[in-house]
């Protein structure tokens, strides 16, 4: 909404331009009037529409021909007066002042004129059959007013028609030469459309007409009132209502009829609380809201976020294969000015056996850009309507910002979602390989990928001890003298080398040593293609060794040349050690057989977990009474309990201790 409006009014000298501000101002006919009035402001609580107003008269006794202009530039809306008991003043409305306008002002951005008929009290006879060609020849003239200064007659009218003009003006709406809305209206109100068919069914059910009333003019639909609109469509309109419910032709006749009616507020109303300007793009206000991110903090989505994004995608996978098949997507884009995604979309996240986004890999897309481009994230956001649907002051309620990863580190613990990992080798040691195998896809699959799809990023999930967490792999291009601050920022490093190349460990080794060795950044060595006869390397000690000798987790095997998907024990051990950094895990195998292992399957073990909730039933279930709390043999349970529970805890505690 516009700041303020500026009103200038002109016309011909003695046509009553200083009495009609002066009436406003005292509510009475002035008995001296002087030849101009100081500019006038009126106050935002006193207009109809709560927006602060200035007044400016023009005098061509008083005023230069250069001070008329630099008026006309600053006015917002034009009020041309004549009299209605003189012709002369109407004849000049058309020889000289919206000429004189038009010339001050620019082709593409008329400012609206409103037509003031003044001293109607002097006349039987209105002068609107006078008036009327002249609107029609002229779209930039609003309305036509007439009044009376001395009789008070349509005075505060006036005002509010011109105030009016500027805040919702016809213009951009409508043409009236073709008695159509314009295009740009059309394609807004259709956005608006889809946003608000919450059901993607294409009409508008009572459910959603409600909620649409609701969030635009902060009041419920009466159920009547509800009938009586689909009631004016249905006889206007044959396809207009479709199983009781207001289709996209419909929608748009009503808003027609709006404007039609003079009712642009009404249009202007829902256009606005959708995001959109005077010029009917969506505000930069709207699409990017203020978002503070501090150095060193990442963003990530929230739950309601997630919620929401669900439900888009609900909304839009009609088949209900948890998959969005090309026409699903686009049809989802329909609400944006472009297509978000790019070709390289399919190879970041995971897909089905028909190359179409799954409901994990769109999750994990929205998550990529969160993390990489917050802003873009806000942008996609605005697009799908988030605030409206999921009644938020803006975009920004839907982002996580997270604090500093270096307090992470001191508290030992995080909050964060999301972790990156860099992955780091010479060309050919088999990242991209790396990367698609983290999405699912064997080599052959991989084999399928058209090079101008293919991506640097791979985003899934990986489940820590029952928790969901989306691991980001970023391929690092090869590059040993150059490497910038971004591509060393990240949670956990990952350094593959080929087993079937002896020269590929040594530029894993030399990045180690030359960038991570002294970071508290983790770091994991990866012998990829291990399905291919391992060569000796030509380094001065083994990777074995060089783990060894840096208190690293012993290389990991892998390969992607299997019949089906690539095992994900490996990225589950990467998120592991991107999420707890300070652990320094010397365990890194699924051999079932050291301590380390054992634990963990005896903690995952069907009997563990029966009796874990057993134990809970029982706890929960069972009434405690006042008596049982006093009861001494109660407190001893108690006690004999939490003893055994915590004698079995230190001793699988050192049992593990001893096994790293």
């Amino acid at each position: 909404m516009r700041k303020d409006v500026r009103i200038l009014l002109v016309g011909e000298p003695k046509v009553g331009k200083t009495s009609l501000i002066m009436t406003l101002v005292s509510e009475e006919f002035p008995a001296v009037v002087p030849y101009r009035a100081e500019e006038i402001t009126i106050p935002a609580d006193v207009t109809p529409e709560r927006v602060p107003t200035h007044i400016v008269d023009y005098s061509e006794a008083e005023q230069t021909d250069e001070q008329l202009y630099q008026e006309i530039s600053k006015a917002n809306v034009i009020c041309i007066v004549y009299s209605v008991n003189n012709k002369k003043s109407i004849e000049k409305v058309t020889s000289h002042w919206i000429p004189l306008i038009n010339e001050r002002t620019d082709k593409d951005s008329r400012v609206p004129l409103i037509l003031v008929g003044n001293k109607s009290d002097l006349v039987e006879h209105s002068s609107m059959e006078t008036v009327l060609p002249i609107m029609n020849k002229y779209t930039e003239i609003e309305t036509c007013v007439e009044c009376s200064a001395k009789n008070l007659k349509n005075i505060s009218e006036l005002f509010y028609y011109a105030q009016k003009a500027v805040l919702h003006p016809t213009g951009p709406l409508y043409c009236p030469e073709k008695k159509e809305m314009r295009s740009a209206c059309v394609r807004a109100l259709t956005r608006i459309f889809k946003v608000s068919d919450l059901d993607n069914d294409g009409i508008l059910n009572d459910h959603e007409l409600t909620f649409f009333q609701r969030t635009c003019f902060n009041t419920p639909l009466a159920p009547q009132a509800l009938e009586d609109v689909k009631n004016v469509v249905r006889k206007n309109l044959t396809d207009g209502v479709r199983d009781n419910g207001l289709t996209l032709k419909g929608f748009l006749f009503l808003h027609t009829l709006f404007i039609q009616r003079g009712r642009h507020e009404t249009t202007w109303a829902v256009l606005r609380r959708f995001g959109y300007d005077d010029d009917l793009e969506l505000h930069q206000d709207y699409l990017f809201p203020l978002l503070k991110i501090p150095p060193d903090c990442t963003t990530e989505l929230n739950h309601n976020a997630y919620l929401f994004l669900q439900s888009v995608f609900d909304k839009h996978d009609k088949d209900r294969d948890s998959a969005l098949s090309p026409e699903e997507l686009m049809d989802l884009f329909d609400v944006f000015p472009y297509v978000p995604w790019g070709l390289d979309v399919n190879s970041t996240v995971c897909t089905n056996d028909q190359g179409w986004i799954t409901y994990q890999g769109y999750l994990s897309q929205w998550t990529l850009t969160t993390y990489l481009d917050v802003q873009r994230c806000l942008e996609y956001l605005g697009y799908l309507g988030y605030s409206i649907i999921a009644e938020q002051e803006s975009q920004a309620s839907a982002i996580t910002v997270t604090r500093d990863k270096k307090l992470d580190l001191q508290k030992k613990q995080t909050q964060r979602n999301v972790f990156r990992c860099h992955v780091f080798g010479i060309t050919g040691s088999g990242k991209t390989s790396f990367l698609q195998g983290f999405l699912g896809r064997n080599l052959v699959r991989q084999k399928a990928i058209k090079e101008e799809h293919k991506s640097y990023y791979a985003i899934s999930t990986a489940h820590v001890y029952g928790q969901e967490k989306y691991l980001l792999l970023h391929e690092i291009f090869p590059d040993f003298d150059f490497l910038s601050e971004t591509e060393l920022s990240c949670d956990i490093v990952c350094l593959i080398y080929d087993v079937s190349n002896p020269c590929s460990f040594e530029y894993c080794a030399r990045i180690f040593k030359q960038y991570f060795m002294d970071s508290k950044t983790p770091c994991m060595l990866i012998a990829a293609k291990s399905d291919l006869p391992e060569t000796k390397q030509q380094y001065c000690m083994t990777p074995l060794e060089f783990c060894r000798k840096h208190k690293m987790p012993p290389p990991q095997s892998y390969t992607c040349n299997t019949a089906a998907a690539p095992s994900k024990d490996i990225f589950i051990k990467l998120t592991i050690m991107a999420v707890y950094p300070h652990a320094r895990l010397r365990c890194m195998c699924t051999c079932n057989r050291c301590t380390f292992c054992l634990c963990q399957n005896f903690l995952n073990s069907e009997l563990v977990q029966t009796v874990r909730t057993k134990l809970y039933t029982v706890i929960f279930s069972r009434h405690i009474t006042h008596a049982d709390l006093k009861s001494s043999t109660f407190w001893l349970r108690a006690s004999v309990g939490a003893t055994v529970c915590a004698m079995l805890g230190f001793a699988m505690y050192r049992a593990l201790l001893r096994s790293r």
